[in-house]
C-alpha cells in the first residue's frame, strides 16, 4: 500500500465519501431493530442495552454521515451532479431515506412504546418526520428510476441488484408506517387509518416494482452469469424487497386488524365486524409467501457465492454493508411471523441465523476500521 493512498487527507475523504455509505446506516439500525423484535427482548436487560447501544451508535453515524455529506457538496458543488448521472452511484441517493427510516422505526417501536419516552408531541414529531421520509423515498422511486430512464446508459449484461434499490425505499418506509399506525390508534383512529392505508400503498407500489427488477435480474444472471469479485455480494440485495415487504405487509395486517371495523362512514366493507381479521389473515399468508420467496433468493445468493469464492478472494469493501440489511429483513418477517405460536424449528432457525447476521455486523466493522487505517476505503465512486 502506498504511502499516497495510506495518508489520505481529510479533504479527499469528504470528496469520496458517497451516499453508499448510508448503507451501513441502514445495517446498524436494522440491528437495533432485530435487538428490538426479538422474542426474547422483553425479559432481557442484556437485549435492551444492545438496542440502545445500537440504536445511539446508528444515531450518531447518521449525524456525522449528513455532515460529511454536506461538506461534500458545499465544498464539492459540480460532484452532485456527476453522482445523479452516474449509474451506479446514484441508486444508492436511496439508502438515505431508508438508513432514516431505521431510526424512526427504533424512535417508536422502542422508546416510545415501550419505554414510554416523550408522550404524544415526540409521537407526532416523529409522524412528521415519516411523512418527510415518505417524500424522500417517493423521490428515489420516481424521480431517480426517471433519471435511469433518460439519462444513464444500461445494458442487461452490466445490470446489477443494486437497481433495487431506489424502489425498495417504498417498502422500507411502509413498515415504519405499519409502527406508527400501532401508536397512533391510541390517540387518533383515523390518523392511524390514514398511515396504514398511506403505507399500504406504498408497499404495494415498491413491491410490484421490485418484483419486475428481479424478473430482469434472474434474466442478467442467467445469460451473462453472476457479478465478479466483490460485485457478487450484491446478489443479497433481492432479500431485501421480499423480506421486508413481507415484514411490512404483517405489521399492516395488525394495524388494519386494531383499528377495522369503523363505526362510522358508509363503507358497508369497513365496517363489517370481522374486516380486520380478514386483514391481518390475508397479511400473514401473503408474508409467507413473500418470505418464501426471500430465502429463494438467499439460496442463489449462496450459491453465487461459493462459485465466486472457488475462482478467486476479493479484499473488504462498501459492497459487505449490503449483506446485513437484507437478511435482518428477512428474519424481522420470520420473527414477527413466528410470535403466535412460534413454531420451534422455525424459532430455532431465526435464532441460528440472527447470530449469524451479528457476526457479519462485526466482521464488516472491524474490515472497515482496518481498512480505513489503510486509506482504502475512500477510494471508491464518481470521485475516485
Amino acid at each position: 500500500m502506498s504511502n499516497a493512498i495510506a495518508k489520505k487527507s481529510l479533504k479527499d475523504c469528504i470528496r469520496h465519501f458517497t451516499p453508499a455509505w448510508f448503507a451501513a446506516i441502514m445495517g446498524t439500525g436494522s440491528i437495533s431493530i432485530l435487538f428490538n423484535n426479538s422474542p426474547y427482548a422483553r425479559d432481557s436487560p442484556t437485549i435492551e442495552a444492545l438496542t440502545y447501544i445500537f440504536f445511539f451508535l446508528n444515531l450518531a453515524l447518521f449525524v456525522v454521515f449528513n455532515a460529511l455529506t454536506l461538506a461534500r457538496y458545499i465544498m464539492f458543488p459540480d460532484i452532485w451532479s456527476m453522482m445523479i448521472h452516474h449509474p451506479i452511484q446514484s441508486l444508492f441517493v436511496g439508502t438515505y431515506p431508508m438508513g432514516l427510516s431505521t431510526l424512526l422505526n427504533i424512535a417508536v417501536g422502542f422508546l416510545y412504546q415501550r419505554k414510554g419516552f416523550g408522550g404524544r408531541g415526540f409521537l407526532y414529531t416523529m409522524w412528521g418526520l415519516w411523512w418527510f421520509d415518505v417524500f424522500l423515498s417517493i423521490a428515489c422511486a420516481f424521480e431517480l428510476v426517471h433519471i435511469m430512464k433518460t439519462r444513464h446508459e444500461h445494458s442487461l449484461q452490466r445490470m446489477t441488484a443494486n437497481w433495487l434499490l431506489p424502489v425498495v425505499t417504498l417498502i422500507v418506509i411502509s413498515s415504519t408506517g405499519g409502527i406508527l399506525a400501532d401508536s397512533l390508534s391510541q390517540f387518533s383512529p383515523s390518523h392511524a387509518l390514514l398511515t396504514l392505508t398511506a403505507s399500504l400503498v406504498l408497499v404495494s407500489m415498491g413491491l410490484g416494482l421490485a418484483m419486475m427488477i428481479l424478473t430482469m435480474y434472474l434474466l442478467r444472471l442467467i445469460l451473462h452469469g453472476v457479478p465478479p469479485s466483490a460485485s457478487v455480494l450484491s446478489v443479497f440485495i433481492p432479500l431485501g424487497p421480499m423480506g421486508q415487504g413481507g415484514y411490512s405487509i404483517l405489521l399492516l395486517g395488525q394495524g388494519f386488524r386494531e383499528v377495522l371495523p369503523l363505526n362510522y362512514g358508509a363503507s358497508h366493507v369497513l365496517r363489517e365486524a370481522h374486516v380486520g381479521d380478514t386483514f391481518a389473515a390475508l397479511s400473514l399468508a401473503v408474508a409467507l409467501v413473500l418470505w418464501s420467496l426471500a430465502t429463494m433468493w438467499f439460496i442463489y445468493a449462496v450459491l453465487a457465492v461459493v462459485e465466486v469464492l472457488q475462482q478467486t478472494r476479493f479484499p473488504f469493501k462498501q459492497a459487505f454493508w449490503g449483506l446485513i440489511f437484507p437478511n435482518v429483513s428477512c428474519l424481522s418477517c420470520l420473527v414477527l411471523s413466528c410470535r403466535a405460536p412460534p413454531p420451534f424449528s422455525a424459532a430455532r432457525a431465526g435464532v441460528l441465523r440472527t447470530r449469524l447476521v451479528y457476526a457479519l455486523l462485526f466482521h464488516c466493522a472491524l474490515r472497515a476500521c482496518a481498512a480505513r487505517e489503510r486509506g482504502c476505503i475512500w477510494v471508491h465512486g464518481v470521485a475516485a
